[in-house]
């Protein structure tokens, strides 16, 4: 049976649930269409006629001209078929870096933004800190390229912009550090989840937001297959002993739903997964009743695993497997000058050169 879009079959009646953005902008809302087919397949089909006028007028506003302001491109960018490709994060945090550019020059036309108003924006997100101004920074070059494609301005005045480099932090843990951290979070019901989320992160060298979203599916055969969220790369990892052990207590506590580590208690019944926040303040709870440095993030964690994998001597290309990069630049932040790195290169070379002479 076909039935009108954005419509769906519940028992013996049928409901008209059209996607958020519909409802946010006031478009329609969703309703209860009844329980007689022909009635409900009338009352979507005129739903939908509102909606697809709606869609029609906004293809009609949203023409770039040479007269659109900023306001005007980041709506047009913000219906476009490009900012439809972009994944849900990527989506949100667009939007929220585009709504600093309108606060700062939204009603500006466009064309009249010059390198030097690129330059002044970009000083005042500096001071929110040299991360968020680069961000904030790269969203405005995108979308000033998706506008003057429609225009004869070939002009970004954001993609000229000259970016300050962070400072790369390079603290890490030690395995005391771990230790202890674990051990506190695992002495209190209320707080073992996130210590679970910390040693998967530490053991499989992961971040930290992919082991809070992990779910039950991901694990088989003693492997764990994670597809990570910022690059969208996939690895599969070997789960030791001891954590096994820990993940099987943990499926018998809470393999009834989806997520391995989800918080504690349910939110109107349902197991959701910690925000990011949330588990950076449960974390940093745990770090001090454990007694560790303010100077330690969780964070780090990945930052810790890679540097110990370094001083291991594996290779790069084993440490990329486990990383998920594919490009070896992006591991270099991670590569520390280490007195255990550079004893296990020098012991290596010895060993080396003396079976070549003696040989």
């Amino acid at each position: 049976m076909s039935l009108p879009r954005f419509t769906q079959k519940r028992m013996d009646s049928y409901r008209f649930n059209p996607p958020q953005k519909f409802v946010d902008q006031g478009i329609v809302s969703r309703c209860e269409l009844g329980k007689d087919l022909a009635t409900a397949k009338r009352k979507a089909s005129n739903l939908n006629r509102i909606i697809d006028t709606w869609r029609k007028d906004q293809e009609d506003s949203n023409e770039i001209r040479s007269t659109s302001t900023v306001n005007q491109i980041v709506r047009a960018y913000t219906e476009s078929w490009d900012f439809a490709q972009l994944r849900d994060k990527t989506q949100t945090d667009y939007r929220y870096f585009m709504r600093q550019l309108s606060e700062d020059i939204g009603n500006r036309k466009y064309k009249s933004v010059t390198l030097k108003d690129a330059k002044q924006i970009y000083n005042r997100w500096l001071n929110r800190g040299i991360t968020f101004a680069n961000h904030a920074c790269s969203v405005s070059s995108r979308l000033f390229t998706y506008a003057v494609q429609f225009d004869d301005a070939p002009f970004n005045p954001f993609s000229q912009v000259t970016r300050k480099s962070p400072i790369q932090r390079k603290v890490v843990w030690t395995r005391t550090d771990v230790t202890k951290f674990l051990d506190t979070a695992y002495t209190e019901f209320d707080t073992r989840n996130v210590g679970l989320i910390v040693q998967m992160a530490y053991e499989w060298v992961q971040r930290l937001g992919d082991m809070r979203l992990l779910e039950w599916t991901s694990i088989k055969d003693r492997q764990v297959h994670i597809k990570q969220s910022k690059r969208r790369a996939e690895v599969f990892l070997p789960i030791s002993e001891e954590l096994f052990d820990m993940l099987e207590q943990q499926r018998k506590d809470f393999g009834f739903q989806r997520y391995i580590c989800p918080q504690i208690k349910p939110v109107q019944g349902e197991f959701l997964p910690y925000s990011l926040f949330g588990l950076s303040k449960k974390g940093r709870s745990v770090m001090r009743k454990a007694g560790l440095s303010d100077e330690l993030r969780l964070m780090d964690i990945r930052r810790t695993g890679t540097t110990e994998m370094v001083d291991a001597g594996v290779s790069l290309g084993q440490i990329m497997s486990v990383t998920g990069h594919t490009n070896p630049s992006s591991v270099k932040p991670y590569m520390k000058n280490t007195f255990t790195s550079a004893n296990n290169a020098l012991t290596t070379r010895d060993a080396h050169v003396k079976s070549v002479y003696n040989g």
